[in-house]
């Protein structure tokens, strides 16, 4: 018997998305478009993220007062190497040094063939590598799509060049993961992931300490089953964010936002490709929840209860790119335990300074 609510939505990326933003969310994506993926040689930027989140949900004119407080961190794009061609891409994937040349290869790809072309021709190539830069990668390219997918102009399109490119740069795959007992639903299989031993820092040495996950919805081939599956992934992995939030508040955001980030990409995506996407989404998902997992959960009611559009004010107010990107996705999924995921997200981080 399935266990799943019956009443969930199946698809929780069907709400509409503003396509017109009075033009705020171009203006944003130009400033950011200036600034390289990363700063401090590693962190990523979340400027193109979160400002595409808000313009989603409504708040577009707030997107150049949120951009002007993080603007400090923001770094100039870095210099070209040499360009990525047809006959040379593979050599150059995964190597973090080529990420304006490989910026450079989507924004001439994209200028002579249809988007949802280039994505379908990449995404099967990228997806093995959705862990590079922490899962932002691909969390980007889903913001981008969502964005071009609303309205196809210049700086949307852009930016779908840049999240590619960033990606392309940061390709890094895992293997030899070992299959594990696993469990009908998502939010038994997350349950039942192992946590990596402790003493691991920093997201690569952490990664390479994930050595087992449990198997879960492995068996999936048809494509609308893998998106309910899919939803079902980012509904557990957000609630969870409630009680587990606290083993380490800002990377296990990433949980619900990474395999969100692959929902919102599906409906571009030629269908056999989704299956694969389930299942590259659930290995992201369940690697976070192994590298960061408490020790313990801890029960969580929230104070008072607020409707999404003062949850999200809440988290605007805060300000912390990852307090807003959880948000995006809670709102997203819209039940009472996702947007209690997401005011204690806001309880547990470090709010952006003003």
């Amino acid at each position: 018997m399935d266990t799943r609510d019956a009443t969930e939505p199946k698809d929780i990326s069907d709400r509409p998305v503003p396509s017109d933003t009075g033009g705020h969310l171009e203006e944003a994506l130009d400033r950011v478009h200036a600034s390289g993926p990363e700063r401090e040689g590693w962190l990523s930027n979340h400027a193109p993220m979160v400002v595409e989140a808000l313009a989603a949900h409504g708040q577009s004119d707030s997107v150049h007062r949120w951009l002007d407080l993080y603007r400090d961190r923001l770094e100039d794009f870095p210099d070209r190497t040499a360009p990525v061609t047809d006959d040379n891409w593979l050599s150059a994937l995964g190597d973090p040094r080529r990420v304006a040349d490989w910026t450079d290869h989507f924004s001439r790809t994209l200028a002579e063939r249809p988007w949802k072309d280039v994505l379908a021709q990449w995404w099967p190539r990228l997806l093995p590598g959705l862990y590079g830069g922490a899962t932002h990668t691909v969390i980007r390219v889903g913001h981008a799509v969502r964005a071009v997918a609303a309205e196809e102009n210049a700086p949307r399109v852009t930016e779908l060049a840049h999240a590619l490119g960033y990606w392309a740069a940061r390709h890094q795959p895992v293997t030899s993961l070992v299959a594990l007992p696993g469990a009908r639903t998502a939010t038994a299989a997350l349950d039942a992931v192992p946590a990596i031993e402790p003493g691991h820092l920093g997201f690569r040495n952490r990664l390479a300490a994930v050595r087992g996950l449990p198997v879960w919805a492995d068996e999936v081939t048809d494509p609308d089953t893998a998106r309910e599956r899919l939803t079902e992934l980012v509904r557990a992995a957000t609630h969870r964010y409630a009680t587990h939030g606290h083993g380490e508040p800002t990377m296990l955001v990433h949980a619900a936002t990474a395999p969100n980030a692959v929902l919102r990409a599906l409906d571009s995506l030629p269908r056999d490709q989704w299956a694969p996407s389930l299942r590259a989404a659930w290995t992201a998902s369940a690697a976070v929840t192994a590298m960061y997992a408490p020790a313990e959960p801890v029960a969580h009611v929230p104070p008072v209860r607020l409707s999404p559009e003062e949850v999200l004010q809440r988290a605007l107010a805060h300000g912390d790119e990852h307090v807003i990107k959880l948000t995006d996705t809670a709102l997203d999924v819209g039940d009472e335990q996702a947007l209690a995921a997401a005011l204690r997200a806001v309880e547990l981080s470090e709010p952006l300074a003003s």
